[in-house]
């Protein structure tokens, strides 16, 4: 893989939870501007492995990390910010998780804690940071409304309007559609495909055929081992291992 685009590189990653080894060994270059789908059955560590790219496994007592994970080329371990780590490296979870205020204060709640104050600059973060995730005009008349009166799907756009309103430059994505409805799920996969032009973006799915649908490479993972990593086309025509190809075509899994 050339290495002029690469926004994240992971060198010899091993996590544990306590003596339990939850990662062997993982490298991977992860492109810039492209959408990489992590995928390979339950428990298989792709969530654990997408927690350690912007250090969510810190709150996790008992884990221990080796390795190196760099961002940029800076390693992200050896940093002291961890916060300017999360602004650079946005996270969207499986469930929409809004907070319980208003659409407005959700999307302005991380550039006021950053010291953003002034409405002006305020309306236009959340005006643009809306029409990025692509539910602008669905809620336009209702900023000041609670956002858990949205709909799921609606939600869930706007946990990523409230991603994009801090500027990242990576959005991480752990099933973001595994609690929408298949019309929701088809909005926020346009959306990870509009988005890719301006982030880089990883996300853990469940679903084949997403995966297939929505990433430029796919990494499978199994038993903790990243087995394969390739352009996505390539590895759903000729995976290169027996055991992508088995869980791949449903053999297991």
């Amino acid at each position: 893989m050339s290495l002029d685009n690469v926004k994240l590189s992971i060198k010899n990653l091993d996590l544990f939870y306590g003596d339990n080894q939850a990662l062997k060994d993982i490298n991977i270059d992860i492109k810039e501007n492209k959408v990489t789908a992590l995928i390979g059955p339950s428990g298989c560590g792709k969530s654990t492995f997408l927690r350690t790219l912007n250090r969510m496994n810190d709150l996790i007592e008992n884990v221990t990390i080796k390795g190196k994970i760099e961002v940029d080329g800076e390693d992200i371990y050896q940093t002291e910010d961890v916060i300017k780590l999360r602004t650079k490296v946005g996270m969207v979870f499986q469930k929409p998780n809004p907070f319980p205020m208003s659409i407005y204060d959700n999307i302005a709640y991380g550039p006021r804690i950053h010291g953003i104050r002034d409405k002006k600059i305020l309306d236009k973060i959340v005006e643009e940071s809306l029409r990025g995730a692509a539910i602008w005009d669905e809620v336009k008349d209702r900023l000041k409304t609670s956002a858990l009166g949205l709909s799921g799907g609606q939600q869930q756009r706007i946990c990523i309007a409230r991603a994009i309103a801090m500027k990242p430059e990576v959005i991480l994505m752990d099933e973001p559609t595994s609690a929408l409805d298949p019309i929701s799920t088809s909005k926020v996969e346009e959306l990870i495909e509009e988005l890719k032009k301006d982030y880089t973006i990883v996300i853990v799915t469940h679903n084949m055929q997403q995966a297939a649908r929505i990433s430029d490479d796919t990494a499978f993972f199994l038993n903790g081992v990243l087995v394969e990593y390739s352009e996505t086309k390539d590895m759903f025509t000729a995976p290169k291992d027996k055991r992508t190809e088995d869980y791949i075509t449903g053999r297991f899994g």
